[in-house]
């Protein structure tokens, strides 16, 4: 029975998988604890192929490592999961996501990782896909996608298509089991509240370079990789 569960376990692990690598950016912070084990949470600057780069919120356990070692300027390594939680305050539900470490390695030199940004999920589309052009001209569709996690849970990781797979992805329904590679990505946005204050904030998502639907036939699966911006 136990090993049983223990494949189980595994498997649902599999559908969610993390790797991003980069330089601590700002002070470890206490995020909360769990049956006496404290988890800290920090941001993690991420390169891109080109000049910018993704700063994106990392979980950690005190079990893994001491938060004293996580300095501004350290260079890590992280796998994971990206995870999504909800908090509710005065402005209603918001989804919280952040990259939960499994494993850390500490690195002399981030140039060395030679793919510093990378996620695979397995999940199913909770909210018929969006299609849109930006102002720009590009093809995107937004998909939210339900990650099964152990122990009946699930995160909600917002994705974006581009190209190909947006005009792709648009004709996905609600349930569709797919597959996704890409990366993880910080973008920031403008939000105007009702007092004609407008807020800068930031949002996380998954940018898509290659994508597939689960137990299909070929015929219908996604034209693959392409189109993903790296800026």
């Amino acid at each position: 029975m136990r090993g049983e569960w223990g494949r189980m376990v595994g498997n649902i692990i599999e559908n969610n998988m993390a790797t991003v690598a980069g330089k601590v950016v700002s002070n470890v912070e206490f995020s909360h604890a769990v049956y006496g084990e404290g988890f800290y949470s920090f941001m993690l600057e991420v390169p891109r192929l080109s000049e910018s780069s993704d700063v994106i919120p990392v979980t950690i356990s005190e079990r893994l490592t001491s938060k004293e070692k996580l300095t501004p300027g350290t260079i890590v390594e992280v796998e994971g999961q990206f995870r999504s939680y909800n908090s509710y305050s005065s402005e209603g539900n918001k989804l919280l996501l952040t990259v939960f470490a499994r494993e850390i390695a500490f690195l002399d030199d981030e140039k060395k990782v030679k793919n510093p940004n990378q996620i695979f999920l397995n999940g199913f589309i909770c909210k018929k896909p969006i299609y849109r052009t930006t102002p720009f001209g590009r093809e995107i569709t937004d998909i939210l996608l339900a990650v099964n996690r152990p122990y009946n849970k699930s995160d909600y990781i917002p994705c974006i298509a581009w190209g190909r797979n947006a005009r792709f992805s648009e004709k996905l329904s609600v349930g569709d089991n797919i597959k996704i590679w890409g990366r993880i990505q910080s973008r920031e946005y403008q939000k105007k509240y009702d007092s004609g204050e407008v807020v800068t904030k930031v949002a996380y998502e998954v940018s898509i370079s290659k994508m597939e639907v689960a137990e299909r036939d070929k015929e219908n699966e996604s034209p693959g990789s392409g189109d993903s911006p790296d800026a």
